[in-house]
């Protein structure tokens, strides 16, 4: 049995930043027992969130939660994906120790997006609605007709104001060829355009790297956390590569009575799933085939 492991497989700087983060603001908060709040999920694996609850942090979801227990003080660290615009304030009004740790390339787009709606133009994010980087990133344009489009068909209906300049950003984890259709589709209404590639290179990399893996065996196993976007775009590159593409949790998802017959097996992880997952998972692979 053949086992290829992605060397881009597991935590991105990003992420590694931000749970670092966490567990660096559990041990300095240790004496003085105060609080330690993330506002969402500080990265999207639930083992890793499990794990920091377990050592006392607890997750908030609203400025309603954050109002509840602003009176018992405490310090709350901004996820990974960043968060919408004016949260940040409100945390400091409420009298809490803010700890930011969105992703730098995260807080770029923000930038990039007040800057170019600030000039006027009209904002397209390509990329999942619902997801909380997304949202983030919304927020912070000025211009009350942003658009979300994560489909041809969307990109097909998108209509700009009239003359309006069109500026594109992407979610830091979106799929690059489907970054490039959209946009092309998008290029060929005759729009003035001006194109940011902002998904980050470590995602370009993880996902070209996935693939060429994923052409090569025959069978492929792909970790991360079931709300992980970019772990759901690489099951969805890889599974268009090699049709016996597995998309697991943990070890304890998988079935290796899948694997009893193949000869080759790839391994390829999200960049919120920790090393110790993916060790895991390939020392079981290894030991029982």
């Amino acid at each position: 049995m053949k086992i290829t492991l992605a060397k881009s497989a597991g935590f991105c700087f990003g992420v590694k930043r931000a749970v670092d983060t966490v567990y660096e603001q559990l041990e300095m908060s240790a004496a003085e027992r105060q609080p330690i709040y993330t506002f969402g999920p500080i990265i999207h694996n639930e083992e890793v969130v499990r794990d920091l609850e377990e050592k006392g942090v607890t997750v908030l979801e609203s400025v309603e939660e954050l109002e509840e227990r602003a009176a018992h003080g405490g310090t709350v660290i901004i996820r990974a994906h960043g968060v919408e615009k004016g949260i940040s304030e409100k945390i400091k009004e409420l009298g809490y120790t803010l700890v930011d740790a969105t992703c730098p390339f995260v807080l770029k787009i923000h930038r990039l997006v007040e800057k170019h709606s600030a000039e006027g133009a009209q904002i397209v994010i390509i990329g999942n609605e619902k997801h909380p980087e997304v949202k983030g990133i919304k927020s912070w344009s000025l211009n009350p007709h942003t658009a979300v489009i994560a489909t041809p068909e969307e990109a097909e209906k998108y209509q700009a104001e009239s003359g309006k300049k069109v500026c594109i950003v992407a979610q830091t984890t979106f799929n690059y060829n489907k970054f490039q259709e959209l946009v092309e589709i998008i290029n060929k209404k005759g729009y003035d355009i001006i194109v940011l590639n902002t998904i980050c290179n470590a995602t370009e990399e993880r996902q070209t790297e996935a693939a060429k893996i994923a052409r090569d065996v025959d069978a492929m196993i792909v970790i991360g956390g079931r709300n992980s976007s970019n772990t759901q775009k690489l099951f969805e590159i890889c599974k268009n590569e090699c049709n016996n593409t597995y998309y697991i949790q943990t070890v304890k998802d998988l079935d290796i009575t899948c694997f009893e017959s193949i000869d080759s097996v790839g391994i390829t992880a999200g960049a919120s799933t920790p090393n110790k997952i993916i060790e895991e998972v390939q020392k079981n692979v290894r030991n029982e085939l």
